[in-house]
Protein backbone atom coordinates (compact mmCIF):
# COMPACT_ATOMS: atom_id res chain seq x y z
CA UNK A 1 0.00 0.00 0.00
CA UNK A 2 1.61 3.63 -1.10
CA UNK A 3 1.70 6.22 1.67
CA UNK A 4 -0.67 8.57 1.71
CA UNK A 5 -0.20 12.01 2.90
CA UNK A 6 -1.43 14.41 5.29
CA UNK A 7 -0.71 18.11 5.83
CA UNK A 8 -0.97 19.14 2.34
CA UNK A 9 -3.82 21.73 2.07
CA UNK A 10 -2.10 25.10 3.14
CA UNK A 11 1.02 24.56 1.17
CA UNK A 12 -1.76 24.89 -2.09
CA UNK A 13 -3.58 27.56 -0.68
CA UNK A 14 -0.89 29.67 0.83
CA UNK A 15 -0.47 33.29 -0.51
CA UNK A 16 2.67 32.73 -1.20
CA UNK A 17 1.58 29.36 -3.26
CA UNK A 18 -1.01 31.28 -5.15
CA UNK A 19 1.20 33.70 -6.05
CA UNK A 20 3.83 31.60 -7.19
CA UNK A 21 1.29 29.65 -9.14
CA UNK A 22 -0.66 32.59 -10.68
CA UNK A 23 2.46 33.46 -12.42
CA UNK A 24 2.66 30.19 -13.84
CA UNK A 25 -1.02 30.70 -15.17
CA UNK A 26 0.20 33.73 -16.58
CA UNK A 27 3.46 33.37 -18.36
CA UNK A 28 2.44 33.95 -22.29
CA UNK A 29 -1.28 35.04 -21.41
CA UNK A 30 -1.01 38.25 -19.84
CA UNK A 31 -2.69 40.11 -22.51
CA UNK A 32 -5.92 37.94 -22.44
CA UNK A 33 -8.83 39.34 -20.66
CA UNK A 34 -9.09 37.30 -17.86
CA UNK A 35 -5.33 36.83 -17.07
CA UNK A 36 -5.08 40.78 -17.55
CA UNK A 37 -7.85 41.73 -15.00
CA UNK A 38 -6.39 39.26 -12.35
CA UNK A 39 -3.04 40.22 -12.51
CA UNK A 40 -3.85 43.87 -12.49
CA UNK A 41 -5.26 43.90 -9.49
CA UNK A 42 -3.09 40.69 -8.17
CA UNK A 43 -3.03 41.33 -4.40
CA UNK A 44 -6.49 41.75 -4.00
CA UNK A 45 -7.25 38.53 -6.23
CA UNK A 46 -4.66 36.10 -4.20
CA UNK A 47 -5.92 37.43 -0.93
CA UNK A 48 -9.48 36.80 -2.04
CA UNK A 49 -9.11 33.25 -3.56
CA UNK A 50 -7.22 32.60 -0.71
CA UNK A 51 -10.14 33.39 1.72
CA UNK A 52 -12.52 31.34 0.03
CA UNK A 53 -9.94 28.68 0.22
CA UNK A 54 -9.58 27.99 3.42
CA UNK A 55 -13.16 28.60 4.55
CA UNK A 56 -13.90 25.89 2.20
CA UNK A 57 -16.40 28.19 0.19
CA UNK A 58 -14.41 27.99 -2.78
CA UNK A 59 -16.07 26.10 -6.30
CA UNK A 60 -14.77 26.21 -10.15
CA UNK A 61 -16.49 28.61 -12.44
CA UNK A 62 -17.69 28.21 -15.66
CA UNK A 63 -15.95 26.93 -18.45
CA UNK A 64 -16.00 28.14 -21.63
CA UNK A 65 -16.35 25.61 -24.60
CA UNK A 66 -14.69 25.82 -27.92
CA UNK A 67 -14.83 23.44 -30.70
CA UNK A 68 -11.62 22.83 -32.71
CA UNK A 69 -11.68 20.79 -36.10
CA UNK A 70 -7.61 20.75 -36.17
CA UNK A 71 -6.50 18.24 -36.67
CA UNK A 72 -9.93 16.30 -35.33
CA UNK A 73 -12.80 17.38 -33.84
CA UNK A 74 -12.84 17.97 -30.46
CA UNK A 75 -14.03 20.20 -27.12
CA UNK A 76 -11.61 22.69 -25.51
CA UNK A 77 -12.49 23.90 -22.70
CA UNK A 78 -11.00 27.08 -20.57
CA UNK A 79 -11.48 27.12 -16.98
CA UNK A 80 -11.90 31.36 -15.71
CA UNK A 81 -8.20 32.16 -14.66
CA UNK A 82 -8.70 32.00 -11.05
CA UNK A 83 -9.37 28.41 -11.33
CA UNK A 84 -6.15 28.16 -13.21
CA UNK A 85 -4.35 29.27 -10.58
CA UNK A 86 -5.96 27.02 -8.27
CA UNK A 87 -4.82 24.04 -10.39
CA UNK A 88 -1.08 24.95 -10.53
CA UNK A 89 -0.90 25.60 -7.19
CA UNK A 90 -2.52 21.84 -6.14
CA UNK A 91 -0.33 20.28 -9.20
CA UNK A 92 2.50 21.86 -7.19
CA UNK A 93 2.40 20.38 -4.25
CA UNK A 94 0.11 16.49 -5.14
CA UNK A 95 1.99 15.98 -8.94
CA UNK A 96 5.42 14.79 -7.26
CA UNK A 97 3.60 12.80 -4.49
CA UNK A 98 1.97 10.48 -7.71
CA UNK A 99 5.18 11.02 -9.69
CA UNK A 100 7.70 8.74 -8.09
CA UNK A 101 5.14 6.17 -8.45
CA UNK A 102 5.05 6.68 -12.48
CA UNK A 103 7.21 4.34 -14.40
CA UNK A 104 9.91 6.06 -16.86
CA UNK A 105 8.03 4.88 -19.89
CA UNK A 106 5.32 7.26 -19.71
CA UNK A 107 5.99 11.03 -21.56
CA UNK A 108 2.75 13.45 -21.52
CA UNK A 109 2.81 16.47 -19.19
CA UNK A 110 5.59 15.22 -17.31
CA UNK A 111 9.17 17.22 -16.94
CA UNK A 112 11.53 16.04 -18.79
CA UNK A 113 10.04 14.03 -20.94
CA UNK A 114 7.74 15.09 -23.84
CA UNK A 115 6.82 13.77 -27.57
CA UNK A 116 10.67 13.37 -28.74
CA UNK A 117 11.56 11.39 -25.88
CA UNK A 118 8.92 8.99 -26.38
CA UNK A 119 9.03 8.31 -30.04
CA UNK A 120 13.03 7.96 -29.69
CA UNK A 121 11.79 5.49 -27.06
CA UNK A 122 9.37 4.30 -29.37
CA UNK A 123 12.22 3.57 -32.20
CA UNK A 124 14.62 2.36 -29.74
CA UNK A 125 11.77 -0.52 -29.47
CA UNK A 126 11.12 -0.84 -32.85
CA UNK A 127 14.58 -1.33 -34.19
CA UNK A 128 14.86 -4.38 -31.83
CA UNK A 129 11.18 -5.98 -32.50
CA UNK A 130 9.92 -7.10 -35.83
CA UNK A 131 6.00 -6.54 -34.91
CA UNK A 132 3.99 -3.70 -32.34
CA UNK A 133 0.08 -3.71 -31.01
CA UNK A 134 -0.86 -0.06 -31.59
CA UNK A 135 -3.42 1.20 -29.25
CA UNK A 136 -5.47 3.77 -28.25
CA UNK A 137 -8.38 4.42 -25.91
CA UNK A 138 -11.77 5.20 -27.43
CA UNK A 139 -12.87 8.75 -26.40
CA UNK A 140 -10.48 8.78 -23.42
CA UNK A 141 -10.85 11.86 -21.65
CA UNK A 142 -15.00 11.66 -22.06
CA UNK A 143 -14.88 8.41 -20.64
CA UNK A 144 -12.89 9.13 -17.67
CA UNK A 145 -14.95 7.92 -14.66
CA UNK A 146 -15.07 10.31 -11.57
CA UNK A 147 -15.72 7.58 -9.32
CA UNK A 148 -12.80 5.63 -10.01
CA UNK A 149 -10.63 8.88 -10.59
CA UNK A 150 -11.10 9.51 -6.84
CA UNK A 151 -10.43 6.42 -5.79
CA UNK A 152 -7.13 6.42 -7.44
CA UNK A 153 -6.71 10.04 -5.37
CA UNK A 154 -7.35 8.96 -2.18
CA UNK A 155 -4.37 6.06 -2.93
CA UNK A 156 -1.67 8.22 -1.73
CA UNK A 157 -3.95 11.67 0.00
CA UNK A 158 -5.29 11.28 3.17
CA UNK A 159 -5.27 15.56 3.98
CA UNK A 160 -9.19 15.87 3.63
CA UNK A 161 -9.34 19.42 2.96
CA UNK A 162 -6.89 18.51 0.06
CA UNK A 163 -9.36 15.67 -1.25
CA UNK A 164 -12.49 18.19 -0.97
CA UNK A 165 -10.68 20.42 -3.14
CA UNK A 166 -9.86 17.99 -5.59
CA UNK A 167 -13.40 16.22 -5.47
CA UNK A 168 -15.02 20.07 -6.55
CA UNK A 169 -12.42 20.12 -9.90
CA UNK A 170 -13.34 16.60 -10.57
CA UNK A 171 -17.46 17.06 -10.15
CA UNK A 172 -16.98 20.66 -11.40
CA UNK A 173 -16.43 19.15 -14.56
CA UNK A 174 -18.28 20.14 -17.54
CA UNK A 175 -20.20 17.66 -20.06
CA UNK A 176 -17.55 16.21 -22.59
CA UNK A 177 -18.74 14.12 -25.53
CA UNK A 178 -21.32 11.42 -24.63
CA UNK A 179 -19.79 8.16 -24.43
CA UNK A 180 -23.00 5.63 -23.09
CA UNK A 181 -20.80 2.35 -22.98
CA UNK A 182 -21.78 -0.69 -21.01
CA UNK A 183 -19.66 -2.98 -18.86
CA UNK A 184 -19.83 -6.34 -17.30
CA UNK A 185 -22.26 -5.86 -14.55
CA UNK A 186 -24.15 -3.10 -15.77
CA UNK A 187 -27.86 -2.44 -15.67
CA UNK A 188 -29.51 -0.53 -18.45
CA UNK A 189 -29.63 2.70 -16.59
CA UNK A 190 -25.57 2.22 -15.42
CA UNK A 191 -24.01 4.49 -17.96
CA UNK A 192 -26.09 7.59 -17.20
CA UNK A 193 -25.79 7.57 -13.81
CA UNK A 194 -21.86 7.66 -13.47
CA UNK A 195 -20.19 10.93 -13.59
CA UNK A 196 -17.54 11.00 -16.51
CA UNK A 197 -15.52 12.93 -18.33
CA UNK A 198 -12.72 15.84 -17.86
CA UNK A 199 -11.94 18.91 -19.82
CA UNK A 200 -9.63 19.02 -21.96
CA UNK A 201 -7.45 22.07 -21.78
CA UNK A 202 -6.94 21.66 -17.75
CA UNK A 203 -3.37 20.97 -16.45
CA UNK A 204 -5.68 19.31 -13.37
CA UNK A 205 -7.14 16.86 -16.48
CA UNK A 206 -3.36 16.15 -18.08
CA UNK A 207 -2.41 15.22 -14.40
CA UNK A 208 -5.20 13.02 -13.69
CA UNK A 209 -4.81 11.57 -17.72
CA UNK A 210 -1.31 10.39 -15.92
CA UNK A 211 -2.75 9.44 -13.02
CA UNK A 212 -5.57 7.12 -14.21
CA UNK A 213 -3.81 4.92 -16.25
CA UNK A 214 -1.27 4.53 -14.09
CA UNK A 215 -2.27 1.21 -13.40
CA UNK A 216 -2.18 0.22 -17.04
CA UNK A 217 1.58 0.99 -17.20
CA UNK A 218 2.61 -1.03 -14.22
CA UNK A 219 0.21 -3.71 -15.44
CA UNK A 220 2.22 -3.62 -19.15
CA UNK A 221 5.59 -3.24 -18.17
CA UNK A 222 5.26 -5.40 -14.49
CA UNK A 223 2.53 -7.92 -14.94
CA UNK A 224 3.09 -8.51 -19.04
CA UNK A 225 6.46 -7.74 -18.86
CA UNK A 226 6.21 -5.96 -22.31
CA UNK A 227 8.39 -3.16 -24.18
CA UNK A 228 5.88 -0.52 -23.21
CA UNK A 229 5.44 3.61 -24.39
CA UNK A 230 2.68 5.99 -23.97
CA UNK A 231 1.86 9.42 -23.98
CA UNK A 232 -1.42 10.23 -23.24
CA UNK A 233 -3.76 7.29 -24.24
CA UNK A 234 -1.52 6.23 -27.27
CA UNK A 235 0.33 3.68 -26.46
CA UNK A 236 2.52 0.82 -27.90
CA UNK A 237 3.79 -2.53 -26.69
CA UNK A 238 6.74 -4.87 -28.78
CA UNK A 239 7.33 -8.44 -29.77
CA UNK A 240 9.07 -10.30 -32.40
CA UNK A 241 5.62 -12.98 -32.09
CA UNK A 242 2.34 -11.19 -33.24
CA UNK A 243 0.52 -13.89 -31.17
CA UNK A 244 1.52 -12.40 -27.94
CA UNK A 245 0.80 -9.28 -29.21
CA UNK A 246 -2.60 -10.30 -29.79
CA UNK A 247 -3.13 -12.32 -26.13
CA UNK A 248 -1.52 -8.80 -24.87
CA UNK A 249 -4.44 -7.03 -26.71
CA UNK A 250 -7.13 -9.45 -25.29
CA UNK A 251 -5.56 -8.61 -21.82
CA UNK A 252 -5.14 -5.53 -21.98
CA UNK A 253 -8.67 -4.82 -23.15
CA UNK A 254 -10.33 -6.56 -20.33
CA UNK A 255 -7.49 -4.43 -18.16
CA UNK A 256 -9.03 -1.79 -19.37
CA UNK A 257 -12.86 -2.50 -18.98
CA UNK A 258 -11.93 -2.52 -15.03
CA UNK A 259 -11.38 1.04 -15.36
CA UNK A 260 -14.78 1.63 -17.61
CA UNK A 261 -12.42 2.41 -20.43
CA UNK A 262 -12.74 0.22 -24.04
CA UNK A 263 -9.61 0.11 -26.90
CA UNK A 264 -10.93 2.07 -30.11
CA UNK A 265 -11.35 -0.49 -32.38
CA UNK A 266 -10.24 1.72 -35.53
CA UNK A 267 -7.03 2.72 -33.72
CA UNK A 268 -5.76 -0.65 -31.67
CA UNK A 269 -3.72 -2.91 -34.64
CA UNK A 270 -0.61 -4.88 -35.11
CA UNK A 271 1.64 -4.24 -37.73
CA UNK A 272 5.27 -5.11 -38.75
CA UNK A 273 7.89 -2.57 -37.53
CA UNK A 274 9.60 -2.62 -40.64
CA UNK A 275 7.14 -0.69 -41.80
CA UNK A 276 6.54 3.33 -41.69
CA UNK A 277 4.32 4.22 -38.88
CA UNK A 278 3.08 7.52 -37.65
CA UNK A 279 3.48 8.42 -33.94
CA UNK A 280 2.92 11.60 -31.99
CA UNK A 281 2.75 13.68 -35.16
CA UNK A 282 5.88 11.77 -37.10
CA UNK A 283 5.84 8.96 -39.90
CA UNK A 284 8.60 7.20 -38.22
CA UNK A 285 10.41 5.15 -40.80
CA UNK A 286 13.08 2.17 -40.15
CA UNK A 287 16.49 3.31 -39.84
CA UNK A 288 15.65 6.71 -38.30
CA UNK A 289 14.56 8.46 -40.90
CA UNK A 290 11.30 10.87 -39.79
CA UNK A 291 8.99 12.80 -41.97
CA UNK A 292 6.02 14.95 -41.49
CA UNK A 293 2.57 13.57 -42.33
CA UNK A 294 0.90 15.38 -45.52
CA UNK A 295 -1.98 16.39 -43.37
CA UNK A 296 0.20 18.25 -41.27
CA UNK A 297 2.03 19.88 -43.34
CA UNK A 298 -1.06 21.06 -45.08
CA UNK A 299 -2.81 22.02 -42.39
CA UNK A 300 0.13 24.27 -40.99
CA UNK A 301 -0.07 26.31 -44.45
CA UNK A 302 -3.94 26.83 -44.42
CA UNK A 303 -3.14 27.89 -40.39
CA UNK A 304 -0.01 29.91 -41.70
CA UNK A 305 -1.95 31.97 -44.23
CA UNK A 306 -4.13 32.64 -41.59
CA UNK A 307 -1.83 33.70 -39.01
CA UNK A 308 -0.26 36.33 -41.93
CA UNK A 309 -3.98 37.99 -42.35
CA UNK A 310 -4.61 38.67 -38.89
CA UNK A 311 -0.57 39.77 -38.18
CA UNK A 312 -1.83 42.33 -41.04
CA UNK A 313 -5.04 43.25 -39.99
CA UNK A 314 -3.58 43.83 -36.52
CA UNK A 315 -6.14 41.61 -34.91
CA UNK A 316 -2.94 39.25 -33.91
CA UNK A 317 -0.17 40.13 -32.06
CA UNK A 318 2.84 39.65 -34.42
CA UNK A 319 4.91 38.35 -31.23
CA UNK A 320 1.81 35.61 -30.53
CA UNK A 321 1.87 34.53 -34.45
CA UNK A 322 5.81 34.36 -34.34
CA UNK A 323 5.32 32.06 -31.37
CA UNK A 324 3.11 29.51 -32.58
CA UNK A 325 5.25 29.77 -36.11
CA UNK A 326 8.09 28.62 -33.93
CA UNK A 327 6.43 26.01 -32.34
CA UNK A 328 5.76 24.14 -35.51
CA UNK A 329 8.99 25.15 -36.70
CA UNK A 330 10.24 23.25 -33.47
CA UNK A 331 7.93 20.13 -34.05
CA UNK A 332 8.97 19.90 -37.51
CA UNK A 333 12.55 20.36 -37.19
CA UNK A 334 13.03 16.89 -34.82
CA UNK A 335 12.34 15.31 -38.62
CA UNK A 336 14.36 15.54 -41.58
CA UNK A 337 12.81 18.53 -43.38
CA UNK A 338 15.19 21.16 -43.52
CA UNK A 339 14.23 21.50 -46.87
CA UNK A 340 10.57 21.28 -46.34
CA UNK A 341 10.83 23.82 -43.78
CA UNK A 342 12.81 26.58 -46.06
CA UNK A 343 9.70 26.37 -48.63
CA UNK A 344 6.73 26.46 -45.84
CA UNK A 345 8.10 29.31 -44.32
CA UNK A 346 10.10 31.11 -46.74
CA UNK A 347 13.37 31.68 -44.52
CA UNK A 348 15.31 31.65 -47.97
CA UNK A 349 14.90 35.23 -49.59
CA UNK A 350 16.86 36.71 -52.35
CA UNK A 351 18.98 38.77 -50.05
CA UNK A 352 19.71 35.64 -47.96
CA UNK A 353 18.15 37.00 -44.44
CA UNK A 354 15.44 35.02 -42.69
CA UNK A 355 12.10 35.82 -42.57
CA UNK A 356 9.59 34.30 -39.63
CA UNK A 357 6.93 34.33 -42.89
Amino acid sequence: MPKRHDGLFDGIASFRSLRRAALKAAKGKRAKPGAAAFMTDLEKELLRLERTLQDGSYRPGAYVKIEVFDPKHRIVSAAPFRDRVVHHALCAIIAPLFEAGFIDNTFANRTGKGTHRAIETYEHYRDRSTHVLRCDVFRYFPAIDHDILKRDVRRRIADARTLNLLDHIIDGSNDQEPVNQHFSGDDLFTPFSRRRGLPIGNLTSQFFANLYLDPLDHFCTEVLAAPYVRYVDDFALFADDPMQLERWRVRIARFLEGRRLKLHPGKTEIIATDQPAEFLGHVLIPGGLRRLPEANVSRFRNRLRGLKDQARAGTLDAGAALQRIRSWEAHAAFAQTRKLRNAVLGLKRPDGKRTPW
